[in-house]
């Protein structure tokens, strides 16, 4: 797979393995608050819900959903998925928790009060991110596209290309649906990006290389993954992959 995400020099992307300028804005985040996060978790999906947030994590053998206290990082709860099978993303819908799985092509779908299985659903393809809009669920697979899925049976509604300056930004990863614009993490970038989930244009930037730089992690894939939105109070938690941290940030408005 050619890598293709923003260069972390700077506000330029990298198309196709060749570097571009964008004029899209590049924002900067706040950091609000810190939490304890486990440290062991591959995080892959992360969502915020009825004042918890609930965590999907990857790697064969150690893939679960989780509920996990805010404030101590405690596993409140935990749904272990088949150990053959690597766990992504995860979203909310209605009453029920869905997680994808990367190769295997299987959406669990988990009560979201008890984490017991409700059932299972197919899909072609690899499975990434996933989130919701509140129609469809909608799910990335490491490509440029955003495909729109049936939210009870999985099936490819639509899929649109996500594009920064007309050109596709591949490596798209976990997702979250805010203020009717999509957030998604570009995988093995300090960035997120914000999408206009109608055209799949890019309108912003994200800068959270000062997140990685404080954690400072050694492994190649201890990567930022993971963010979830709390609408009550319109701020954002964020973390990665084997972070101890999760952070709550509040990012800044583009300048006039």
């Amino acid at each position: 797979m050619i890598a293709a995400g923003l260069a972390l020099a700077g506000p330029a992307v990298l198309v196709s393995g060749a570097p571009a300028q964008t004029d899209v804005p590049v924002l900067s985040a706040t950091i609000v608050a810190r939490y304890p996060h486990d440290r062991t978790a591959f995080t892959e999906g992360l969502l915020w819900h009825d004042g918890a947030l609930y965590e999907s994590t990857g790697q064969e053998r150690q893939s679960d959903v989780r509920r996990v206290s805010l404030k101590e990082g405690k596993i409140l709860a935990k749904a272990r998925i088949d150990p053959a099978q690597f766990g992504e993303g995860l979203a909310l819908w209605k009453d029920e928790l869905v997680s994808l799985t990367w190769h295997d092509g299987i959406a669990h779908r988990w009560d979201i009060r008890t984490l017991k299985p409700k059932g299972e659903n197919r899909y072609t393809g690899e499975g990434w991110g996933l989130t919701s809009d509140g129609v469809s669920l909608l799910q990335s697979d490491g490509s440029a596209d955003i495909i729109f899925r049936d939210p009870l049976t999985l099936a490819e509604r639509k899929r649109i290309a996500v594009t920064i300056d007309g050109r596709p930004l591949r490596d798209i990863n976990e997702l979250e649906y805010v203020h009717g614009v999509l957030l998604a993490n570009v995988w093995h970038t300090g960035f997120l990006v914000r999408i206009d989930p109608k055209t799949g244009k890019v309108t912003a930037v994200i800068d959270l290389r000062p997140l990685v730089a404080e954690i400072a992690a050694t492994d190649r894939e201890a990567v930022l993954n993971g963010i979830a939105w709390n609408a009550k109070a319109d701020r954002l938690f964020v973390t990665g992959k084997y972070w101890p941290t999760l952070f709550e940030i509040k990012i800044a408005a583009a300048a006039p």
